[in-house]
Order: C-alpha cells, then structure tokens, then sequence
C-alpha cells in the first residue's frame, strides 16, 4: 500500500478501508492515486476526515442538502449546508464521486486549503451545483472546529459584535388589504421587519399563494398596481415597522427604474433584485435616478460577482445564497469586504436553507460589523425533530447559539422519515409565461 493510502487509513467504523487500497466514502469506492498526495507541510492536529455522507431530507416538502463529516475522533463529527433545493440530487453524486474522495484523509484543521483544493480540482470552477457542495464540507469544517475548542463556531469566526440578530419574516397576500391583515399578524409574533408581497389580479404574483391554475404572468400590471399597494400596507402600519419588497427579477431594467421610481415615497428599507443578474449594467442607473435600497445577488454564485458592485458603491445589501457560494470561508470574506465600502448583509434564508446553514448565517450576522437583517424562517416541528438545536426566534430577534459549533445536530432516524421530494417538486420556475407566451425569469 503507499504512503497516501497508509496516511488515509483512519475511521474503520465510518471509512472502510478494503484491500489493495481502495477506501469506500459512502455509496461510492475510491482507489487513492497520485492526486491525493498529502500537503507539503508537516504537523497536523491529529484529526483527520474518516469519512463523508451527504444527506438528502425534505420534513417541509423541500430538499435540505446536508454533508456530515465524520473523523477519526469518536464522536467528533459536523454539519454543513449544502442545500441547492432545485437540483440536490446533483449535489449529493458531486459530494459522493467527486469531494469526499479528495477530503478523506484531510486534517480537518485545513480549512482554507481544502476549500481551494476542490474549487480547483474540477478545472472549470464554480457554479451553484459544485459550490453548494463545497459550502457542505467547509461549513462542516468549521462545526469540527468549534467542537474540537468547545466553543460555538461564531467565537472562532472573531467573536460577538451585537447582542442578537433582527429579523425579517414573509407575509403575503391575496389583496392589499389581506396583505395589512398578515403584517399585522407578523407584528403580533414581535416582528419589526417584515417581506411585503402581494397578489396582482389575473397574474401568478412571486410570493404569494397561487390563486388559479394560470401560469401567466404580466410585469406591466405588476409595474401599475405594486406602488398603490404598497404605499396603502405602508400607511396602515406602524411607522416603526420596516418593510421590504422582492421584485424577483421579473421586470425589464427600464420598468425596474420606473418601479424604483415609484417606491421611493413607501420608505421601504429594501427592494430585492430588482434586477437580474444579466442586467447589473442598469445598475448605475437606477443609482442615479433612485434612493431606493437595493438588495442584489440571490442568484450570484461568486463572491467576484459582488467586487464590482460593492467597491462602485451600486448596492446596499448582499442577498447571496451562502451555500451557493461556496460556504462560510467566502462568506466571511465578503462580509468583511462589504464592511470597507459601507454595504450590508442580508443572506438568504428561506426555508430552502437548512438549520444548519440558518446557524452558519447566523454565526456570520453575529460577528460582522456590516451585518443588516437576517432571513429568518420559522421551521415546522418535522423540521425540528429532524434538526435539534434549530435556532428560533422571539421578540423578533435571534440568539446565536452557544454549544460548540454552529449548534445543530441531525437526528438520521428522522431524516430518514422524511425522505427527499421528487426533482420535478421546483420545476415551476420554468414554467412562468408572459401573456404574450415568453417565458419569465424567475
């Protein structure tokens, strides 16, 4: 045997190590070779990945992508995010035939050089499928880190900047009026910052419950019936109340200034993506013709996606997906990158972002001085016994916690007892027409 498949020997009860070399990691069987030669300094900790599931369960009808790293350490293992809810089964064959390969072995202490290792290895980088399975492995990395000091990961991420992190929630509704109901609703709870959206007549509105079997949508309603309707949410709640509104791509980049336009009385504390991301070159114009805030990037799968648009200042919000982005690393860094030129975080966070990747943002919103609001989602009791340590909220704010790590736990029996949803349970995104039969972005 060499001295990579000797070096990889660890973690019998979890990486089966058979003749001749080859190591199963989950459902797949990897025999070493030379590209797993081991890093070219010495000293370790002592902790090396034994082994890597990834783990597919859906306890809200939506697919949570989570990866499971084990070690060589009884006991000792982590959690990370790696949830792409349109396309996880993709996500899981990465994790399987491609990452855990490649990881096990690793000394869990390398944190950043495994990172850049599998963004490297496939040659052509990035992309949400390769990146939200990297974000799994480095998100676990640091569930390991805070567990192996005893200390919650937030701590090891620079420590406490505020006491607890705002919140937002989502309210909707069928009628402008409904939509007030559901605010207030949200304000009863303790909420102060609440996502405004609701239903045009005649049109399959985003954020709002389907009132038909139509699948049509008409951005020049859209664009004459939004303002009016905000503007009377706005002045049938209290003033101290935030809301923000998620356009979701679906205007063209002119109709988008106008709407900006249009909001600027509402005092709405964000607009998110108003545009797409193959329309950021509208940007500079909607900033000189709008004070809006602006929440960009829900679908930006780079953290170089954002270097353009924050240091030319085009921005107000990063929306970004963190397990899109590859987990935690690039997140911390683009949070601090945020904090020099005054731009804030307000990641993703709907209920197709596990527990676990609600800690990790968490642990962000708790340690970044450029942190906004953070998306909360309130997860259903399924949820809950398959995620202990699920962070909730009260009094509109969240507490980080403090066990060690990012403070979620999985219990695999549960998981087990809500198994993934078919790929075709999110394929209505391609499905949204325009009246005169175009197909509407997201």
């Amino acid at each position: 045997m060499n001295d990579v498949a000797s070096r990889m020997d660890i973690g019998q009860d979890a990486a089966n190590q058979q003749g001749d070399g080859v190591i199963s990691t989950g459902t797949k069987e990897y025999r070493p070779d030379v590209s797993m030669l081991p890093v070219p300094w010495a000293g370790d900790t002592g902790v090396r990945i034994s082994h890597v599931e990834c783990i597919i369960t859906a306890p809200e009808g939506v697919n949570l992508v989570v990866v499971m790293i084990r070690t060589n350490v009884d006991g000792l293992y982590g959690l990370g995010c790696a949830t792409f809810h349109q396309r996880a089964f993709a996500v899981k064959e990465v994790v399987d035939s491609y990452l855990a390969p490649l990881v096990v072995g690793r000394d869990v202490g390398d944190v950043t050089d495994i990172g850049a290792a599998l963004r490297l290895d496939s040659y052509w980088r990035g992309g949400p499928v390769l990146n939200s399975a990297i974000s799994g492995i480095d998100q676990a990395l640091w569930d390991i880190a805070g567990k192996r000091l005893g200390a919650p990961t937030w701590q090891l991420l620079g420590g406490r900047v505020r006491s607890a992190v705002p919140v937002y929630v989502h309210a909707n509704g069928s009628s402008p009026e409904r939509l007030v109901d559901e605010v207030h609703r949200r304000i009863d709870e303790g909420y102060r910052y609440v996502r405004c959206q609701v239903a045009v007549p005649g049109s399959v509105t985003y954020g709002t419950a389907r009132v038909s079997d139509e699948s049509t949508w008409n951005p020049r309603e859209y664009l004459r019936f939004i303002p009016d309707a905000l503007s009377f949410v706005r002045q049938a709640v209290p003033s101290h109340v935030e809301m923000l509104h998620d356009v979701h791509e679906r205007l063209d980049p002119a109709d988008a200034i106008t709407l900006l336009n249009n909001l600027q009385d509402v005092g709405l504390y964000f607009v998110e993506d108003a545009f797409a991301p193959e329309d950021l070159g509208w940007l500079k114009h909607a900033r000189l013709r709008t004070n809006v805030p602006l929440a960009i990037g829900e679908l930006f799968t780079s953290v170089n996606e954002y270097v353009p648009l924050l240091t030319e200042r085009l921005i107000d919000f990063i929306r970004c997906h963190v397990s899109a982005i590859g987990g935690l690393t690039p997140a911390l860094r683009l949070s601090a990158l945020a904090e020099l030129v005054g731009v804030r975080t307000a990641w993703h966070g709907p209920r197709d972002v596990s527990p676990v990747g609600h800690a990790a943002n968490i642990a962000l919103d708790i340690v970044s001085p450029s942190f906004g609001i953070h998306e909360h989602h309130e997860f259903s009791p399924a949820a809950l016994d398959v995620f202990p340590g699920t962070l909730m909220s009260a009094g509109g704010v969240v507490q980080p916690s403090t066990a060690p790590g990012l403070g979620i736990e999985i219990d695999l029996r549960a998981a087990s007892r809500n198994p993934p949803v078919h790929a075709t349970a999110n394929w209505h995104y391609g499905r949204v027409r325009r009246p005169d039969g175009s197909l509407q972005r997201p």
